[in-house]
């Protein structure tokens, strides 16, 4: 989940690493990856992703974003109708379209640890502002931003909206926003880790200060494992493609992974290749020349 703001403009040619084991899963990202800076898919890229799923290659998105956001992409998750939102706090079936979607994975924010990451990065940075983002429902501080481009379903206290008994307290929670108007984003994202260390998994995938908290141990790469398995696919048959930290886990455990060519540092860092921007396709060249090497 990001804005519409890229991180860089960097263009380069696609460095592309050996291919020892055969791709037999693609996972990717969507904003500032598969998706353009408007939020479409290219028709180039449809053309690819429907090329891979010819070709036996199943793709996975794999995203921070909410399953009620992923109507931009739910026509072409093609014959398995699964995506992992949340940054791998759910595996959602897209299939039937908007407003249609079943959880078939949930991996939740205990409360108890989410109360406990907000109390920790409240004192560790005052000012933060904090939203709850649940299976269905979607709650935010009075103070929290408008972001997101929705009307939040409760206004409320992070701790209120926290509490046993709260609004939504029949729903998991699948992570916690946590915002900062001032900090630097890479400061920030320092700052909370060190300070909530193991209760949550910190991370982000905005250009502005905004965190994403989910359970310990969830991440993309970690629901990306445990769907792999289900499926006898191993890491080396994954080719993974990211651009922001969220997605840095991911790209380390794929077999080959490729950073966007407007990707974040540590995802430059991380990768084993790299491809062009989203705004020129660099998802769809990689699989053109992956499945033309096949031929």
């Amino acid at each position: 989940m990001r804005e519409n703001d890229r991180v860089t403009s960097a263009t380069r040619q696609p460095e592309t690493p050996a291919a020892a084991t055969p791709a037999r899963l693609i996972a990717t990202d969507l904003d500032g990856t598969l998706l353009r800076d408007d939020k479409s898919v290219s028709p180039r890229t449809i053309a690819a992703l429907a090329a891979a799923e010819a070709a036996g290659i199943e793709v996975f998105f794999v995203t921070g974003r909410p399953a009620r956001w992923m109507n931009v992409v739910s026509d072409h998750v093609h014959g398995h109708g699964l995506a992992i939102c949340g940054n791998g706090a759910a595996v959602v079936d897209l299939r039937g379209g908007a407003g249609t979607h079943r959880f078939v994975k949930v991996r939740e924010l205990a409360r108890d640890n989410a109360r406990d990451a907000v109390r920790l990065l409240r004192d560790a940075a005052p000012g933060t502002v904090f939203a709850v983002e649940q299976t269905y429902g979607f709650h935010q501080e009075p103070d929290y931003p408008k972001l997101h481009m929705e009307i939040p379903d409760t206004l409320l206290p992070a701790e209120d909206l926290l509490a046993a008994g709260g609004p939504g307290a029949d729903e998991p929670v699948l992570k916690i926003l946590a915002y900062h108007p001032d900090l630097d984003p890479d400061a920030f994202l320092t700052l909370a880790r060190l300070a909530i260390g193991e209760r949550a998994n910190v991370t982000r995938s905005s250009p502005s200060a905004l965190l994403e908290l989910s359970g310990p141990g969830v991440s993309k790469a970690s629901t990306l494992a445990l769907c792999c398995a289900e499926r006898g696919i191993s890491h080396e048959e994954v080719v993974a493609f990211g651009d922001m930290p969220n997605d840095v886990e991911m790209l380390t455990w794929a077999g080959q992974s490729y950073a966007m060519g407007n990707a974040h540092p540590d995802v430059l860092a991380a990768a084993s290749g790299r491809t062009v921007a989203n705004n020129e396709d660099g998802v769809a060249l990689i699989i053109e020349r992956m499945l033309a090497q096949r031929v």
